[in-house]
C-alpha cells in the first residue's frame, strides 16, 4: 500500500515538473525549445532601419532588443518594429525607459496576446545600479516628503516642505539655506570640528545649531540606509510591470541590488575596461542566489568610432558568457549621424554573431553552463560598493576604507586563483548559500 502510494505521488510529481517545464520554457519558429536569446539592441530612431537590420541578422539571432531613445514614447512604432521581429521569428523585447504611462496596461495586454510567448517582457530603466554610483539620482522620502538628490561627485542635496536645503558635502562638510523674507536664503557652514560660518544670518535664527544635530537628520546615513532607499527607489513600477509581464534591465554594477529591487532579468554590461572575470563573477552570482535570470549585453570599448571591440574579441565574449551560463547575450548597435545603416555594428560584428550562432548556439557540443563556479566571494551586506578599483566609492556616497581596501586584495587575490568558477555575492539571511560552492572566501577568511 505504501509503495503504490508513493509510486502515485511520484508520478503526479513528474507530470506537474513536466507541466512547469512545458509552461516556461519557449520555442522558436521551428518549435525546438530555446536555450539562450542572442539578438542585437537597436538604439537608431527609424522603423525602417530597424527593418533593415531584422533583415540583416534574422538568420542567425532570435532576438530583437528595441532600445530607441526616440522609438520608446511610440507605441505605434514599437509594434511595428515588435510585428516585424516576430514574424521573422525573432523574441522582441521593447525599452520603454523609466516612465510607465497611465496607457500601459492596454498595451502590455495587446503586447501578450497578439505576440504571445515572442514577448518577452519589458525593459525598463537602465543602470539604476551604475548611476547610483557615478550620476545625479533623485529619490524622494516616504515619510518625511523630503525631495533627495545624490550627486555624481557623492553629495547629497536636501530640499524640505518647509523650504529649507541641506547640502552634505562628500568631504563631510555640511550647507544649510533658510528661507527668508528676501530672495537670497540665510546660509550657514557646519563643520566636523564643531565649528560654524555664519554667511548670511536667519531673521529668526537657524533650524539646526549644531554639526551633529544637522547630521543626525542626513538620509544615507550608512550603507543598510542606502540600500534600503535604493531597493525601494522604483519598487512601485517594477511591481507593477511584473504583476502582467516578466521585468528586464542592464547594468554595469550592483546587480544583487537590481535584482532586490524587483527585476526578473538583468543583463550586464560587458566590453568595456573591466574584465569579463569580474563581471560574470558578481551577474552570476547575484542570479545564482536570488533565484533570477541573467545575460550580458556587450557595450563600448571606446567612447569613440568604432566604439565596439574587434569582431573576434566579442566572439571570445560572448563563447565565454554562454559557457558561464548567460541566458541572454546581446550586442549593442547605436546609432549615430556618422553610422552606416547598421549602425555602429560593422561586418567583422556581423561575422561574429553568425559565427557565435553557428559555432556555439547549434552545435550540439557547446553547452550552455558548462563553466560553473564552485568558489563564492562574499561582500558585507548592503556594502554597495563599485568594485572597479579600490578607491571606488560604496553605493557613490561613502569614502573607500580600510574595508574596502582589504575588499579589494581579497577579490583580486579570488579572481586570480579561480578565475571564471568564482562567484561574487553577499551576505544575506534572507538567502541560503547554494552547495555548489565547495569554497567561499569571508573578508579576513580564506574559505
Amino acid at each position: 500500500m505504501k509503495r503504490t502510494y508513493a509510486a502515485t505521488i511520484a508520478v503526479i510529481v513528474i507530470i506537474t515538473f513536466l507541466s512547469a517545464a512545458l509552461f516556461v520554457t519557449k520555442f522558436d519558429a521551428f518549435g525546438k525549445p530555446v536555450d539562450a536569446f542572442v539578438g542585437v539592441a537597436y538604439c537608431g530612431n527609424s522603423v525602417t532601419d530597424g527593418k533593415m537590420l531584422i533583415d540583416k541578422v534574422k538568420g542567425y539571432t532570435n532576438l530583437f532588443v528595441l532600445q530607441s531613445g526616440l522609438l520608446q514614447r511610440d507605441f505605434k512604432s514599437v509594434d511595428e518594429l515588435g510585428d516585424y521581429a516576430v514574424s521573422a521569428g525573432m523574441f522582441f523585447l521593447p525599452y520603454f525607459g523609466a516612465y510607465v504611462q497611465n496607457s500601459f496596461s492596454s498595451w502590455l495586454e495587446s503586447a501578450k496576446e497578439k505576440w504571445g510567448d515572442y514577448f518577452l517582457g519589458v525593459y525598463y530603466a537602465d543602470e539604476a545600479g551604475g548611476k547610483m554610483l557615478d550620476n545625479y539620482v533623485t529619490f524622494e522620502d516616504s515619510n518625511t516628503g523630503d525631495k533627495i538628490k545624490k550627486t555624481e561627485y557623492g553629495d547629497i542635496f536636501v530640499q524640505k516642505l518647509n523650504g529649507v536645503q541641506i547640502n552634505y558635502d562628500f568631504n563631510g562638510v555640511i550647507h544649510l539655506f533658510e528661507p527668508s523674507n528676501t530672495d537670497i536664503n540665510s546660509e550657514a557652514t557646519f563643520y566636523q570640528n564643531g565649528t560654524v560660518d555664519i554667511v548670511k544670518a536667519a531673521p529668526n535664527g537657524f533650524s539646526y545649531q549644531s554639526y551633529q544635530q544637522i547630521l543626525s537628520i542626513r538620509p544615507f546615513k550608512d550603507v543598510n540606509d542606502a540600500a534600503q532607499r535604493f531597493i525601494e527607489r522604483d519598487k512601485v513600477n517594477i511591481d507593477y510591470l511584473k504583476n502582467n509581464t516578466k521585468v528586464f534591465t542592464s547594468d554595469y554594477g550592483l546587480y544583487w541590488f537590481d535584482y532586490l529591487s524587483g527585476y526578473d532579468v538583468v543583463f550586464s554590461q560587458v566590453g568595456w575596461n573591466l574584465t569579463l572575470n569580474q563581471q560574470i563573477a558578481q551577474i552570476r552570482g547575484a542570479a545564482q542566489v536570488q533565484g533570477k535570470e541573467w545575460g550580458v549585453v556587450i557595450t563600448w570599448k571606446y567612447q569613440q568610432p568604432p566604439y565596439l571591440d574587434n569582431g573576434t574579441e566579442i566572439l571570445s565574449q560572448m563563447r565565454t558568457a554562454y559557457e558561464c551560463g548567460a541566458k541572454y547575450i546581446v550586442l549593442f548597435d547605436y546609432y549615430d549621424s556618422d553610422s552606416n545603416p547598421f549602425g555602429t555594428m560593422k561586418v567583422e560584428h556581423f561575422q561574429a554573431l553568425e559565427s557565435f550562432w553557428e559555432d556555439v548556439i547549434k552545435n550540439p557540443d557547446e553547452i550552455r553552463g558548462s563553466i560553473k563556479a564552485d568558489s563564492a566571494l562574499v561582500l558585507p551586506q548592503n556594502y554597495g560598493w563599485g568594485t572597479r578599483w579600490m578607491e571606488d566609492k560604496v553605493w557613490g556616497i561613502f569614502k573607500a576604507d580600510n574595508q574596502t581596501g582589504q575588499m579589494w586584495d581579497l577579490m583580486q587575490s579570488t579572481l586570480q586563483r579561480e578565475g571564471l568558477k568564482t562567484d561574487m555575492i553577499y551576505a544575506d539571511s534572507e538567502f541560503a548559500l547554494p552547495s555548489q560552492y565547495q569554497e567561499v572566501y569571508f573578508l579576513n577568511s580564506s574559505g
